[in-house]
């Protein structure tokens, strides 16, 4: 076994390899980036080993960088997680040529299912079930309708080097099929510098899903059952879970033998994932095969009970697999949500900046440890730390949440728990937008395909995407903590006779709305006992009977209403950053309430201060609509426009640049630029006005 191993990754999936490593005994050598100096995963590795700056051409892309550090340090092997050099066979052959061992598979097995029309033909060799399509390069559009035609409208054009959605176009009939094959080529030939295209069947209502494959040098291989990624948003998967809903115990069968039959053709050693296309009828046909650890590898350790990542190293050190394909477990259900650094009220644009608070939900499981007796939990896998920076130059992936139940149903109720008790300040996430999507009755019913999120949240998400399902209860919240406050502030000595705080059962919520409409509800609370934290809210006729120890000032609540557990988040409207989404009256006195994703900022008022709130005027918001304002934190790489420059509405004016995305700011309307705000180079902070127009 090795004595020490270098990870050529950062973030979560660098801290999960340390993590089973430490767990093995192998010393492990991080890597980092300037910007990655003080990062999570160089605090738990032995030794770390300064890159460069902070882009990741100029860092953790550098192979030759990679290898010297590995030497340098004594490392053995070097696990490259997922993304940046793992899937690159001319790294996995250089680490082999140096001396080194590569945790993960062949090189010319990376090459053999790198390559998306190579790999369908050794799969159709391997008797592996591929959509209809034409597989070999395509010249012009003119031959691209001709195959469309003969493989049957619709079809899909893919790039030959594609990924994460780009150089890829569905094509309806012929005019969609000329325009696509010229826009994909192009996309294609600009992000990967490969042009080519390849048309395929496109299957209606498509699932996605993938089976986990494990092979070792010689010669077994099993296939760990199989993860349901089909909520995606943009090609981008959302939330994973295994097992999936949908398919039946001989469809999964019939996959994992497919799955292992093409990963014995090209002699796979290590885990790797084989993804299929499913549809409605449970057809299935081969996508590709990720030479890789996946983002998603957790759900399948929870219900398999294996470490991925210590099979990785063992069969990297020459081992073989200690199980046979009738020792594979399925235990229970799991399901892994994705908690990004993005707004999803402000279209997902990502957030950056410094984790003021971060306080992820108890975990109960361990990823490099064995399930707990009688299984079921939670897991966080994160990169980060409270206090710590979110950097605009990588990934939004801010942790992997993962929780394990003894089915879907409680599983997707575990789950709704954790995001309820996953505290995050300073910058947004997409937590609410998570809590949305576990709330869906299509979701909860498992009746959903990849279109799912386009489908019903085409159109972007809302706070009335994540309307609250008793409204009522996050109000008698509000009441109750006002309330706990008031019975505080009244036993404070030292007040003057009669002018102290009076504890009084009759109040008014005032639920704040943007807009200045606000809405008030009458509360009455009865029976309040400070030593137990309980007491009886009236709302509408309605009675809430909360109890709860929580202290004043703990951003989480956990107690129960009407006998039920919950876990809210309640704190001053002014403290609380990142995706309100609707809630907020701008109130520094508001109380903000947020459960089951929904939000509300109120105001607990005595009736008589509520009636004289009712009479004060609605200041509205400042009108910025003569400012170009930054949608996001990011670098500012081009300003397009000059002032005095005339601009028609769609026109370029600027660019920013945060987490791997470029972002293109246009006109809204025809106009005249006036002054520049900002210059090209800058750092801008969110809402900052970059120009103005005259």
């Amino acid at each position: 076994m090795f004595e020490k191993i270098l990870i050529a990754n950062r973030g979560e999936i660098a801290c999960r390899v340390i993590q089973t490593a430490k767990k093995m005994g192998i010393a492990t050598v991080a890597v980092y980036s300037e910007a990655d100096r003080d990062a999570r995963h160089v605090e738990l590795a032995d030794e770390a080993v300064l890159l460069g700056p902070p882009p990741s051409r100029e860092s953790y892309l550098v192979a030759d960088k990679i290898i010297a550090a590995a030497k340098s340090t004594g490392a053995e092997a070097i696990h490259p997680g997922y993304g940046f050099l793992s899937e690159n066979e001319d790294f996995a052959r250089r680490v082999e040529e140096e001396g080194l061992v590569f945790i993960g598979p062949r090189h010319y097995s990376i090459a053999a299912m790198g390559d998306k029309i190579a790999s369908k033909k050794l799969a159709l060799a391997a008797k592996v079930n591929t959509i209809p399509g034409y597989n070999d390069v395509i010249e012009s559009a003119e031959q691209a309708v001709r195959i469309a035609r003969d493989i049957g409208y619709p079809v899909m054009i893919k790039a030959s080097a594609g990924g994460g959605g780009k150089g890829l176009r569905v094509a309806f009939g012929d005019k969609d099929a000329s325009e696509g094959f010229a826009s994909c080529r192009n996309e294609a030939k600009a992000s990967f510098g490969d042009d080519r295209v390849f048309i395929e069947k496109f299957v209606e209502q498509p699932r996605h899903i993938e089976i986990q494959v494990l092979g070792d040098a010689h010669g077994n291989v099993v296939y760990l059952n199989e993860r349901e990624c089909s909520i995606q948003r943009r090609h981008q998967k959302v939330i994973e879970e295994a097992p999936s809903p949908f398919i039946s115990e001989a469809t999964r069968r019939a996959m994992g033998e497919q799955a292992v039959a093409l990963a014995k053709a090209v002699k796979y050693q290590s885990a790797g994932t084989v993804e299929f296309v499913v549809g409605k009828d449970q057809s299935f046909y081969f996508l590709e095969m990720n030479t890789r650890l996946q983002v998603e590898h957790p759900v399948t350790e929870c219900i398999t009970g294996v470490d991925l990542v210590e099979l990785m190293i063992r069969v990297a050190a020459g081992e073989k697999l200690p199980f046979a394909q009738g020792d594979v477990r399925r235990d229970g259900w799991a399901i892994e949500c994705r908690i990004n650094a993005e707004d999803p009220f402000r279209g997902f644009l990502p957030s950056v900046g410094r984790l003021v608070r971060y306080q992820p939900p108890p975990a109960t499981m361990v990823a490099a440890a064995p399930m707990p007796a009688g299984g079921g939990g939670v897991r966080v896998d994160t990169g980060v730390y409270e206090g710590g920076e979110i950097p605009m130059f990588y990934d939004s992936m801010i942790a992997k949440l993962i929780v394990h139940g003894r089915d879907r149903g409680d599983a997707i109720r575990r789950m709704r728990e954790a995001l309820n008790a996953f505290v995050i300040r300073g910058i947004a996430s997409n937590i609410p937008f998570q809590a949305a999507l576990l709330a869906h009755p299509l979701f909860v019913a498992g009746d959903f395909n990849t279109g799912f999120i386009a489908e019903h949240f085409g159109k972007g998400f809302a706070a009335a995407d994540v309307a609250h399902d008793d409204p009522l209860f996050l109000v008698a919240l509000a009441a109750f903590v006002r309330r706990k406050a008031r019975e505080r502030a009244s036993g404070i000595s030292g007040q003057l006779e009669g002018h102290g705080q009076a504890n009084r059962p009759d109040l008014v919520v005032v639920v704040l709305g943007r807009d200045g409409v606000h809405r008030h509800h009458p509360v009455r609370i009865d029976e309040f006992d400070p030593v137990s934290g309980k007491a009886d809210v009236e709302i509408e006729g309605r009675h809430f009977a909360i109890q709860s120890a929580s202290k004043l000032g703990e951003v989480l609540m956990q107690g129960t209403c009407n006998g039920k557990p919950f876990t809210a988040q309640i704190e001053r409207a002014h403290s609380a950053a990142g995706g309100a989404g609707g809630a907020g009256g701008g109130s520094p006195l508001a109380i903000r309430v947020a459960h089951n994703g929904a939000a509300i900022e109120a105001l607990v008022l005595l009736p008589r201060a509520a009636e004289l709130l009712a009479l004060m005027p609605h200041k509205p918001p400042p009108d910025l609509s003569r400012f170009l304002l930054s949608p996001m934190p990011g670098l500012l790489v081009d300003i397009a426009v000059a002032p005095g420059q005339k601009v028609q509405a769609g026109e370029r004016l600027a660019v920013i640049e945060a987490m791997k995305m470029e972002n293109i700011l246009t006109a809204a309307q025809d106009g005249t630029v006036g002054e520049l705000l900002a210059r090209k180079g800058e750092s801008l902070a969110v809402d900052q006005p970059i120009l103005s127009f005259a």
